[in-house]
């Protein structure tokens, strides 16, 4: 009889268990997570992305995660988004490589000018094999997780003065991204670069501590800077890319459905994301218009004198850093794959 009542005290005892681990998991199912999504731009292909991004991901994870998107820097400054991302009080933030340099240098390898030629070429860059493989996996020892890498526009100088020739460069005090690519380039032009965020450049130009700033035309007409500075000159010297990363405490915080979830749908998102960034672009270029601003050509043949100039300016950088030329080598071999 002993022996029969220990029987069922342990088949009591399992069951108890079990039943414990069971309402664990059904917890954890039932848990709903947030997603704070930071962009520095708003009307534009970063914000709009995290729109989508976000949609996707609530739909999937049948609503255990719930986004929420923060445009136009309303989290902070760019270096305080990616502070707030690392430490997870921030949970995704998309922002354009360059301005990770802090966290490691290598992120700035697709500023380089001269790169690539066309938003064509420049939509294969974002999904070529290599450069995901290599952009996704940095910064995982500083508190990020990399998901996604895209194309959002091309790089092109507003001013408050026409830029319409070359020598107009020279003396101006321009406002670049935090990427030496950018910076050796415009010395060259015999510009002054200054980096800063994109919340800092519109004041920065009304007050006269900027002459010009690097940006794409869809920050430009979002954020109305053509209330500040009408002229925009088409340099397209570079692309302007965006990396999604997500804060790797809060990742390894959600169930793994749930980072599959992650996972999936930035990388989805991205690269299904191609055609409604050419329709931003195009509603950019008409509000830029439409606010009074002004598009300028270089004439041709200082146009190609510039990107000439600048194109150099990768391998010169980079021959002396190992670790920065084999990054640049990734990015330039897929760049001219897929030319």
């Amino acid at each position: 009889m002993k022996f029969v009542q220990g029987k069922w005290a342990v088949a009591a005892g399992v069951l108890t268990l079990v039943s414990a681990l069971a309402g664990g998991v059904a917890q954890a199912q039932d848990k709903t997570f947030v997603m704070k999504i930071t962009t520095p731009t708003i009307h534009a292909v970063l914000d709009q992305y995290g729109a989508a991004f976000g949609a996707a991901v609530e739909k999937d994870s049948g609503g255990r995660i719930k986004s929420q998107l923060y445009p136009a820097s309303q989290l902070g400054t760019i270096p305080r988004q990616i502070e707030g991302t690392q430490f997870g009080a921030i949970q995704c933030a998309i922002i354009p490589p360059e301005f990770f340099v802090g966290i490691d240098e290598r992120f700035e390898v697709l500023a380089a000018p001269g790169l690539v030629t066309s938003a064509a070429q420049a939509e294969k860059v974002a999904a070529d094999p290599d450069v995901l493989k290599f952009y996704l996996a940095l910064g995982a020892n500083k508190g990020l997780h990399g998901v996604a890498v895209g194309f959002a526009e091309q790089s092109e100088v507003i001013s408050k003065d026409a830029i319409r020739k070359l020598d107009d460069f020279k003396g101006k005090k321009l406002r670049i991204f935090a990427s030496e690519f950018q910076s050796a380039s415009f010395k060259r032009l015999g510009a002054t670069p200054v980096a800063m965020s994109p919340s800092d450049v519109m004041t920065a130009i009304q007050q006269g501590s900027l002459d010009s700033a690097v940006a794409g035309v869809q920050l430009l007409s979002g954020l109305h800077f053509f209330d500040a500075a009408k002229y925009i000159t088409l340099t397209n010297h570079a692309a302007i890319f965006y990396v999604v990363e997500i804060s790797k405490k809060w990742y390894e915080s959600l169930p793994p459905d749930l980072q599959q979830i992650i996972d999936r749908d930035a990388a989805s998102t991205a690269l299904n994301f191609n055609p409604r960034a050419k329709e931003i672009e195009d509603a950019a270029i008409k509000a830029w218009t439409a606010g009074g601003g002004e598009f300028i050509n270089l004439p041709a043949d200082q146009q190609a004198d510039m990107i000439k100039t600048m194109s150099g300016v990768g391998a010169d950088i980079t021959k002396d850093k190992p670790p920065l030329a084999e990054a640049f080598k990734i990015v330039s071999d897929a760049a001219q794959k897929n030319k």
